[in-house]
C-alpha cells in the first residue's frame, strides 16, 4: 500500500506492502531518532529530514487507533517508500483496537509500531490514553503484547518517568517491567514526569526536570532491552555522551528548529559521509519532492513550514524566514518562491565573505 513517487513527475510506482520488515530492533537500530511531533512531523517533514540523514530513524505523527480503524487510511498512514526506515506511532489503549491498528500499519510497510505512553495533552487524556496510561502498566503490558502477537515487525514504546505524584522510579520500573514481560522490542523513554493537571503540553516539554540517571539506570537493569533516552538533548556532544549510558537518543525539537544538525547524523554516530553537503544542497535534493507535490494541490507552505529553521544563524536567515513566512503562503507561491528565498541566503552567505575579506 506504500506509493513510491518519482519526485521528478507525477509517476507512481506500488512497492511491496511487506517490502521492509524489522523482525529484530537492534541498539544500532535506534541510535539515533527523530521524535514523534503532533503537527510537526508529517510526511513532508520525513521526507526532508530523510534528505538530511540516510540512518536516522523517523517517526510519524501518533495516530490514534480509532483514526486508523475508521478513518481515511491513505491519508493518515500513507508515506513515500524513500522515507524508510520509518515507524508509525500509536495512540490507544485497547488491546484489541491496538492489534488491528498496528496490523494494518504493518500492511502499510512501516518498520515498527510505537506506543504513545508520554503524550499530556488533553485531547489524549479524555480518550484515555497517552501519558495517563504511566498509571495503568499492566495494561500497557496487555497492549504490547496484543500487538506482538499480531504483527511481526517491532513494537516499542514510548513514555515518560511517570506521572503528577507518581515516584518516577517506581513509575518506570513498574512500566519496564510490564512492557518487556510482553516482549517489547524497545523503549524511547522522555526522562522528565509529566503533569496532567497543571500544565500545558508545551510546559511538559520543558518545566518536569530531567532525570537521565533513572533511564540509565533502567539500561542496567535491563542491558538486553534496546533502550533510547529523549528530552532536552540539544547538541551533538551532549548526545554522544548519552551513548555511555543507553543504546541511542531521541531527539525532537533540536531536530526539527535546527534540521542542519541532521548533515552530521550520519558522520557523528555512524562513520558514514552525510548525504548532502550543506544546507544549499538539500533545498535542491528537496525541490523536485515539492514540484510534484504542488502538482497534487499541496500548498507550498505545507512543505516549507518545515524548513524554516535551516539556515538558523547563518546569513541571510531571517531574509530566508520572513519571505517563505510571507510570500510561501500565497496560493500562488511555487518553487520559484522557494528559490527566491534561497537567493537571500547565497546573497548574505557571498556579502558576509566579501567582508571578511575586506
Amino acid at each position: 500500500m506504500i506509493e513510491s513517487i518519482s519526485w521528478a513527475g507525477d509517476e507512481r510506482v506500488q512497492a511491496p506492502s511487506t517490502s521492509v520488515k524489522y523482525k529484530v530492533l537492534t541498539p544500532r537500530d535506534i541510535r539515533f531518532s527523530i521524535a514523534p511531533m503532533m503537527d510537526w512531523t508529517d510526511r513532508h517533514c520525513r521526507v526532508f529530514h530523510r534528505l538530511l540523514s540516510r540512518r536516522a530513524r523517523l517517526y510519524t505523527e501518533m495516530v490514534t487507533t480509532a483514526a486508523v480503524l475508521r478513518g481515511h487510511r491513505d491519508r493518515l498512514l500513507g508515506f513515500d517508500a524513500a522515507e524508510h526506515p520509518v515507524a508509525v506511532q500509536l495512540g490507544g489503549s485497547e488491546p484489541a483496537d491496538l492489534a488491528e491498528a498496528a496490523h494494518i500499519a504493518e500492511d502499510f510497510g512501516y518498520a515498527e509500531i510505537n506506543l504513545n505512553i508520554g503524550c499530556p495533552s488533553e485531547r489524549v487524556q479524555n480518550g484515555a490514553f497517552g501519558a495517563c496510561l504511566m498509571l495503568e502498566p499492566e495494561l500497557v503490558g496487555d497492549c504490547v503484547a496484543a500487538m506482538k502477537a499480531r504483527v511481526k515487525i517491532p513494537v516499542t514504546v514510548k513514555c515518560r518517568l511517570g506521572v503528577d505524584d507518581q515516584d518516577p522510579a517506581q513509575a518506570l520500573a513498574r512500566l519496564a517491567e510490564a512492557v518487556i514481560g510482553a516482549e517489547v522490542d524497545g523503549l524511547f523513554v522522555h526522562a522528565r514526569k509529566a503533569w496532567l493537571k497543571g500544565l500545558s503540553p508545551r510546559e511538559n516539554r520543558d518545566v518536569p526536570p530531567l532525570d537521565y540517571g533513572l533511564v540509565h539506570d533502567l539500561k542496567q537493569q535491563f542491558p538486553d532491552v534496546p533502550i533510547a533516552i529523549n528530552g532536552g538533548l540539544t547538541s551533538l556532544e551532549q548526545m554522544r555522551a548519552e551513548l555511555e549510558h543507553v543504546d541511542g537518543v531521541m531527539v525532537g525539537r533540536s531536530a526539527y528548529q535546527e534540521p542542519a544538525l541532521l548533515l552530521s547524523v550520519d558522520p557523528f554516530f555512524f562513520d558514514e559521509p552525510a548525504p548532502l553537503a550543506d544546507g544549499h544542497q538539500a533545498i535542491e535534493a528537496f525541490i523536485p519532492y515539492v514540484e510534484a507535490r504542488l502538482r497534487e494541490g499541496v500548498p507550498l507552505h505545507a512543505m516549507t513550514r518545515h524548513i524554516l529553521g535551516l539556515f538558523n544563524g547563518r546569513p541571510g536567515a531571517r531574509a530566508w524566514r520572513r519571505h517563505l513566512a510571507t510570500e510561501g503562503i500565497k496560493p500562488e507561491a511555487g518553487v520559484a518562491t522557494l528559490r527566491a528565498a534561497l537567493a537571500y541566503v547565497r546573497a548574505g552567505t557571498h556579502q558576509s565573505a566579501a567582508g571578511v575579506a575586506a
